[in-house]
């Protein structure tokens, strides 16, 4: 799709992968309908994109019904749009027993019920030819020790935009998955940082993920694994599970060492939360 003149609804755009969206998507020429959590956030970004003046801002927690009911409601979404980019999100780097019940509820509401919501919501507000983009992690494909929930969250996209894809079929409206690895944003926590540096975990800047995501829009394709080997790994534990439950064996004592570092159970969102790590 040519992006020139479309009207792109990106959530998360205050985030590190959703400004450098947000950057290229403007620098292609569309129009940017930008949601985020904090105005002063959102209104800084729009400033420093071009044409600023062609982009709105929606402010809105997508966990509450409430919230994206604020959003849904807002009289420029009363305009169609041409593509969606389900882009915010969140994680805890942390193992199961020692996250909260308001930790796991958080990965869940905005990874996996906010973006399923929007798409019911949206779709006939979608122009045909259309786009939805969801933004999930090779997480989504690889269950990893200290990110059961949020793999849970992200497998569960894949098969929502799988099925939804499906479903859409011969209506002009695509759906893509698009799953980057390790992304270097501002809301990992030290220890995932630190497990990522010892195990030598190759990282992407949020610049490198924006870029692939456009050219992800430009194509059309259906899924987009970014980076290697984890492209490969998501292949292999679709095909030869065991192998991936051996490799990840050997990193086990130092995943574990970083995930268990006992800190305060947080049942408060995290500062600056619009767009968490995917990968």
């Amino acid at each position: 799709m040519k992006l020139a003149g479309k009207r792109i609804l990106l959530t998360g755009a205050s985030g590190g992968i959703g400004e450098a969206l947000a950057q290229v998507l403007a620098e292609q020429g569309a129009i940017l309908l930008l949601h985020g959590r904090r105005s002063s956030a959102l209104e800084r970004l729009r400033k420093g994109l071009p044409n600023p003046d062609h982009h709105q801002l929606l402010v809105a927690d997508l966990m509450t019904a409430t919230g994206r009911a604020q959003l849904l409601q807002h009289p420029i979404l009363d305009e169609p749009i041409d593509v969606l980019i389900n882009n915010a999100g969140c994680n805890e780097f942390a193992w199961l027993e020692d996250q909260s019940s308001e930790q796991v509820e958080r990965q869940l509401r905005l990874n996996l019920e906010a973006p399923v919501q929007l798409c019911r919501a949206l779709l006939p507000r979608l122009n045909h030819p259309g786009l939805i983009m969801n933004v999930g992690s090779c997480f989504g494909a690889i269950g990893y020790p200290g990110y059961s929930v949020y793999c849970a969250s992200k497998f569960a996209l894949r098969g929502f935009s799988e099925s939804l894809g499906r479903e859409l079929k011969d209506t002009g409206v695509k759906v893509i998955h698009f799953a980057p690895r390790a992304t270097r944003t501002r809301l990992n926590s030290t220890a995932a940082y630190a497990m990522n540096a010892e195990l030598g975990t190759k990282t992407d800047t949020p610049e490198v993920v924006a870029e692939a995501a456009l050219q992800a829009l430009m194509r059309e394709g259906r899924n987009y694994w970014l980076g290697w080997p984890e492209a490969l790994f998501v292949r292999l534990n679709g095909l030869l599970p065991a192998l991936v439950d051996r490799a990840l064996a050997k990193q086990h004592a130092v995943i574990a060492r970083h995930a268990r570092q006992r800190q305060p159970l947080n049942t408060e969102p995290k500062k600056h939360q619009d767009q968490g790590e995917t990968r």
